[in-house]
């Protein structure tokens, strides 16, 4: 079992940066790969970043490649995602989650533990 809660969510002009957190407990951490998601107002759940268990290997979709990076702490707990020049399309709630395996997945299935959100608003 895994327990995942985020914060550093918030409003941000178009252009500015937030850097979200997600610290976990409850398995051994560094043995766990994680994964930032968002859904936006009527659409589906999106895969944004993940970063596999020793933070070797780090994945993005293509709409954050260059602007966003994940990173993590193994010990802290805590995985980040900093998001520089944000958009009003990256409006949206934010999800960190997290799977019991060392590789990553774009797939928002593979992930057994969600965080509860954090809602990010990029105004024009």
């Amino acid at each position: 079992q895994v327990q995942l809660v985020e914060s550093g969510g918030g409003l941000v002009q178009s252009g500015g940066s937030l850097r979200l957190s997600c610290a976990a407990s409850g398995r051994t951490f560094s043995n766990v790969a994680m994964g930032w998601f968002r859904q936006a107002p009527g659409k589906e759940r999106e895969f944004v970043a993940a970063i596999s268990a020793s933070g070797g290997f780090t994945y993005y979709a293509d709409s954050v490649k260059g602007r966003f990076t994940i990173s993590r702490d193994n010990a802290k707990n805590t995985v980040y995602l900093q998001m520089n020049s944000l958009k009003p399309e990256d409006t949206a709630v934010y999800y960190c989650a997290a799977r019991p395996y060392s590789t990553t997945s774009y797939a928002p299935r593979a992930y057994d533990y969600w965080g509860q959100g954090s809602q990010v608003t990029v105004s024009a």
